[in-house]
């Protein structure tokens, strides 16, 4: 996501790089710039002219921040109106009755399943409920995604969508929920029952949240519709779907100043795991082709056990890693998810690997060389001599030399890990060498 944004920014930023004195038009001819990629993103116009007029004021009223350079200075005020333009600061989904709403075919009930995933990772009680009753696979799709993800699902023979939602509040209150996460019926367009069912539905169930869930490949079609949601049911937040296919991004950069309601979270993929809480600061360093550090040591610590990471911090202090250790660490790697989208959370990486194809089977095929090796050979490589690379080939359907390139790799990164302990004692920091 932001692709577009991310390259254009980057572009227009990078020619005050060099630059030594900042004059008005070097300004104006970056704003400029910048315009006309915020506009080709699908960004709101009225947005778009705020945004600018802000950062200008600022850049020729302020004082340049001190300690790093006049260009710097300028990404830094951009940074910072893009985090304020994004909704500044994390909002956090309240406890209590959540009612989603949203026009049908945006991924509504999908999105419930993913929220209640998240939700219960982090401890929380949860229970999903569906007032679609003029839709009953709506429902049974809900259903199948609460068995899925381990969460209770609220069934009751009723017809009518305000008596399923006040009894299902009651039961979520009975058994002692933090959340009742409430599905509602959609439309293919806003229409006037819509909306009066949603109007009864929130006056009985009082909820915390009111989330509209749109996707984000409408553009300004999206923003145009939450904004009769909003001010029918009065939105708290926003979900964005399918953040994963919109290079542009131009809803994200319009809701809040808009509509005046954040945006909670946003979807990334088809799995019951792609759904990312949104940062508005994190947002707006990938913008700015700046990384997204955070979110890559979260995802690290979800899929690497704390004793694991402390063994493996131990092994490097000691300078030791076998080949056990590498598979774990690839294993690791996988179940993070997609490389490109890892490698684009780096500083720098996201532009680069635009039109570069990252061969995750390499993995794959590094994976079933070490499976195939002994216990004895994993733990001492040293050992692996012609006629074992030949049946470990053989074992895991490569050639030897696919064996020798992984042998050599380990070797590589042996020798980083050494340097690495190196570094606590005033070395230098070494290349990390696993090739893609």
């Amino acid at each position: 996501m932001f692709e577009l944004l991310t390259e254009r920014f980057n572009k227009s930023l990078s020619k005050l790089s060099s630059t030594k004195k900042i004059t008005e038009k070097h300004v104006n001819d970056v704003l400029r710039e910048i315009r006309t990629a915020l506009l080709e993103a699908d960004v709101d116009y009225d947005v778009v002219k705020a945004f600018l007029k802000r950062v200008r004021e600022r850049v020729l009223t302020e004082d340049l921040k001190k300690n790093i350079s006049p260009a710097d200075s300028i990404v830094l005020t951009v940074y910072e109106e893009l985090t304020n333009i994004l909704g500044g600061e994390k909002s956090d989904i309240k406890k209590g009755t959540v009612l989603f709403v949203g026009l049908q075919g945006t991924g509504k009930t999908t999105t419930i399943g993913k929220i209640a995933h998240f939700l219960k990772n982090q401890g929380f009680k949860v229970a999903v409920a569906s007032t679609d009753v003029r839709r009953p696979a709506a429902m049974l799709q809900l259903e199948r995604l609460a068995e899925k993800v381990g969460v209770p699902y609220y069934r009751f023979d009723e017809t009518s969508p305000v008596s399923i939602a006040v009894k299902s509040k009651e039961r979520a209150l009975k058994e002692g929920m933090d959340y009742l996460l409430l599905d509602t019926a959609g439309r293919l367009h806003v229409d006037e029952e819509l909306m009066q069912e949603l109007k009864q539905i929130k006056e009985a169930v009082k909820p915390s949240e009111v989330l509209y869930v749109a996707d984000a490949m409408q553009g300004q079609e999206a923003l145009r519709v939450a904004k009769v949601f909003h001010e029918t049911v009065e939105l708290t937040g926003v979900v964005l779907t399918k953040m994963d296919g919109d290079a542009r991004g131009g809803v994200a950069l319009s809701v809040k100043s808009a509509i005046g309601v954040p945006i909670k979270f946003v979807g990334v993929g088809e799995k019951i795991e792609d759904l990312e809480v949104f940062y508005p600061d994190r947002i707006a360093q990938r913008i700015l082709g700046l990384g997204d550090i955070q979110s890559l040591v979260e995802k690290a610590q979800q899929v690497i056990p704390e004793d694991e990471a402390q063994v493996l911090a131990t092994k490097i202090m000691r300078g030791e890693f076998d080949l056990e250790d590498m598979l774990k660490q690839i294993r690791f790697i996988k179940s993070m998810g997609p490389l490109d989208k890892l490698l684009g959370m780096l500083p720098g990486i996201g532009a680069q690997l635009k039109n570069v194809k990252i061969d995750e089977n390499k993995l794959k095929k590094t994976e079933a060389i070490i499976l195939s090796m002994t216990k004895e050979e994993r733990r001492n490589p040293k050992i692996i001599n012609m006629s074992r690379k030949i049946r470990i080939a053989k074992g895991s359907g490569t050639t030897v030399g696919d064996v020798n390139k992984v042998l050599k790799e380990y070797e590589e990164i042996k020798k980083a890990i050494k340097s690495m302990k190196g570094l606590l004692s005033g070395g230098s920091l070494p290349k990390f060498p696993f090739r893609f």
